[in-house]
């Protein structure tokens, strides 16, 4: 009698498809949403690298050079020279992986914050919060990166 009364359901009923299709979905957007963030981070990542690698020959440069800073940078591609090359000055080759060499600028006074891609090395200056100071007094051998982030962020980096 009980086998009568029961029925054969085969197949799934269109709610549990619709649940099972509503967690996939919110899985996808999850992650849609999740991987631009991701990139962004290793975008700053990589930029804060550069930055630290152009820091260090700006510092190798000053440290061959009994101390003068460098009167310009030069290159392409991923490949920046620091310095010119002026007989008996020495220049110090930094390989740049985020950033392209010709979007590294060398300058002496402060000016427009710099865009995203950007790396401004500011010569006689020192970092008051997230912007360069030039005081060639109190820092004449000093320099700083200015430099922005992907997702707004504007960042000054002392050297040393």
């Amino acid at each position: 009698m009980l086998s009568k009364l029961r029925k054969r359901n085969e197949g799934f009923t269109i709610i549990e498809v619709l649940i099972v299709l509503a967690i996939a979905g919110l899985i996808l957007l999850i992650v849609f949403l999740a991987v631009p963030a991701l990139q962004r981070n290793a975008h700053n990542t990589s930029a804060k690298n550069d930055v630290s690698g152009i820091l260090g020959g700006v510092n190798e440069y000053v440290n061959n050079n009994n101390g003068s800073l460098p009167a310009g940078v030069s290159g392409s591609g991923n490949a920046l020279t620091i310095g010119t090359a002026a007989s008996g000055i020495n220049t110090a080759a930094v390989k740049l992986g985020y950033y392209d060499a010709g979007n590294v600028t060398l300058v002496t006074t402060v000016g427009t914050a710099p865009t995203v891609g950007n790396v401004q090395i500011v010569l006689k200056a020192s970092c008051s919060g997230n912007a360069p100071v030039v005081n060639s007094a109190t820092t004449p051998r000093g320099y700083a990166a200015w430099f922005a982030l992907e997702g707004g962020a504007v960042v000054c980096q002392q050297g040393s």
